[in-house]
């Protein structure tokens, strides 16, 4: 089976796609891994790659749409994958839908990980990590025993910058406004389903796991 992946920053996301690939032995395609294994293997478009990642420039599409299809042309990817970080644009997706018909197959399902904005923020402006020992901590999920301190050496817990609300908020603002049209995408080809990212990790994998269980 050939899954996509998605989800809004905070939504579990990777924990799931962690469990899908365990129980149906898969492998996990992240796009952070797919340009580190072109560029590690000297691949033609991976020194692409690496020319524009060195100069602090956005790869473009045609050069990170040529490194997934040499992805998933590989030999553990015939039996199915997991595709997580790509496409993030419609015309990422319309390119993918290309690579999969030279391939000779299809993307089977994109399951999206749903989780309301209001918890999300929760989940990521909660994080607190000790500023000597780099231990971490979430006020909600995983506090510790005296507030502000940590429970390994006493050291004062602080707060990221990129973790504060306003760069959270502006961070899924930013997330959601590229999300939205991928959903219609897929959904406009009768391939997304949505699952309950705000229950329990498990009762979500349950949810995921009827869903891939009927393709």
């Amino acid at each position: 089976m050939n899954i996509i992946i998605m989800g809004l920053p905070g939504a579990g996301k990777g924990t799931q796609a962690a469990k899908i690939i365990k129980k149906y032995s898969i492998p996990h395609i992240s796009t952070g891994d797919m340009f580190r294994l072109a560029i590690k293997n000297e691949t033609d478009l991976g020194r692409q790659a690496k020319a524009f990642m060195d100069q602090g420039e956005l790869v473009p599409d045609e050069v990170t749409v040529g490194i997934v299809k040499e992805r998933l042309s590989q030999s553990d990817a015939k039996g199915g994958f997991l595709l997580d970080g790509f496409p993030r644009t419609v015309e990422q997706a319309e390119a993918l839908n290309n690579i999969m018909s030279e391939l000779g197959t299809q993307i089977d399902q994109t399951i999206y990980v749903e989780v309301p904005e209001e918890e999300l923020m929760n989940r990521l402006t909660g994080r607190r990590i000790c500023e000597t020992c780099g231990a971490t901590y979430h006020l909600v999920f995983n506090p510790p025993k005296t507030e502000g301190i940590c429970d390994l050496d006493g050291g004062k817990l602080y707060q990221r910058e990129d973790d504060n609300p306003e760069t959270v908020q502006n961070r899924l603002e930013v997330n959601i406004k590229q999300t939205a049209p991928l959903l219609d995408f897929y959904k406009g080809l009768g391939v997304l389903a949505t699952v309950d990212g705000s229950k329990d990790i498990e009762e979500v994998f349950e949810e995921v796991d009827e869903i891939l269980n009927g393709l």
